[in-house]
């Protein structure tokens, strides 16, 4: 008999993806009218190569033992690298904004770096099981952990995407801990990204400006902290109880990646304070119950890898949403779940497939947890 994936977690999944949906339809529906003449272009995009691929994907994946991604880590993280080099070919690789994050192979555009953040906890998961004791040695431990870490900063560096670098590397930090690691070893590992964002800044001074607008919202209203501006605008907007689904303000060509980045935003323009609340705690409770999975997972690796994809989704909707709040410098990652964007939505859904097939290990033990 097939062993029953834990019930609260597919409801969370299922409120999320809902909820997602009809956010990103109001959000989108301006930009998707004014540049492809339907107002439900992106919706519909979403629904289809998203939404729909992301949870055949789910389902397939919490059939598949969460055991073979342990023989699979290695591969799969060199396939994710490989893919990511394709981004800088001219024939291949597309860019906006100045940056160039998507890779074309004929009429199928997808984003590498969603797939790099799934491999990495993979192979980190698979990586810290091995080496158990040798984690905490600087030598066989923190050294290679810095080794790995660099080779993904380089490939995201050169992107640029600093916010999908600073989401592996803070989800790989909880899983070194996790695994073993010192405090030491994670204030020193701290320590040098502090160090390597205050280089990036010195390279690229646009970077300087979001620093600057965190400290002074107020500093250029009608240039680098627009953004911002607008949407602290739609927050407060918003009120208690919101302007209501589709009646938010905001969308109409004042607030920048309306479906994007800043789609929090918009949700709590037209949703409200409750409706924020009721979203965030949307997360929090999916963090609990993937820490209540890891927490009796049959063995290290499984623990390690339920932490790593729950810790994932958690901290870059953290960062998303007290970016776009103010709490945080703008940083330009999607919310999960809830922003535009196919691939994020298709590896997020599959990574949540392994987590459901890993309560399906544990039968009934957090069922009722």
């Amino acid at each position: 008999m097939t062993k029953p994936i834990d019930r609260q977690l597919i409801f969370v999944i299922a409120v999320l993806i809902i909820a997602g949906a009809l956010i990103l339809a109001s959000a989108s529906i301006v930009l998707s009218q004014k540049r492809f003449g339907s107002s439900f272009y992106y919706i519909s995009h979403q629904l289809a190569y998203g939404c729909l691929i992301g949870v055949i994907l789910m389902a397939i994946f919490s059939r598949i033992h969460y055991k073979n991604w342990r023989r699979l880590s290695l591969p799969f993280l060199v396939f994710s690298l490989f893919l990511m080099t394709f981004v800088f070919l001219p024939s291949l690789g597309l860019s906006s904004g100045g940056a160039r994050r998507w890779l074309s192979l004929g009429p199928i555009v997808f984003q590498p770096s969603e797939i790099l953040k799934f491999a990495m906890i993979v192979y980190l998961a698979t990586w810290l099981d091995t080496k158990r004791e040798e984690v905490k040695t600087v030598f066989y431990g923190f050294f290679p952990f810095i080794v790995m870490m660099s080779i993904v900063g380089v490939f995201l560096i050169m992107q640029p995407d600093i916010g999908t670098l600073g989401v592996i590397v803070a989800t790989s930090a909880v899983m070194y801990f996790l695994g073993g690691g010192r405090v030491t070893q994670i204030l020193s590992l701290g320590a040098l990204g502090l160090l390597v964002l205050f280089l990036l800044v010195q390279i690229a001074p646009y970077r300087l400006n979001r620093f600057l607008v965190f400290f002074n919202p107020a500093i250029d209203p009608k240039g680098i902290s627009y953004q911002i501006n607008q949407s602290f605008i739609a927050i407060g907007s918003g009120g208690f109880w919101g302007l209501g689904l589709g009646q938010g303000i905001q969308k109409y060509n004042y607030l920048p990646e309306p479906m994007g980045d800043s789609i929090f935003a918009i949700a709590a323009e037209e949703f409200g304070f409750l409706g924020s609340i009721a979203l965030i705690s949307l997360f929090l409770f999916l963090t609990y119950r993937g820490f209540t999975i890891a927490k009796f997972a049959p063995d290290a690796f499984s623990r390690l890898l339920a932490a790593g994809i729950t810790s994932g989704i958690a901290i870059q909707a953290f960062i998303n949403i007290a970016a776009i709040s103010g709490l945080l410098p703008l940083t330009g990652i999607p919310l999960p779940f809830i922003s535009y964007g196919s691939t994020s939505l298709v590896v997020t859904l599959a990574s949540v497939g392994v987590l459901m097939n890993i309560s399906r290990s544990l039968g009934g033990t957090i069922l009722k947890t």
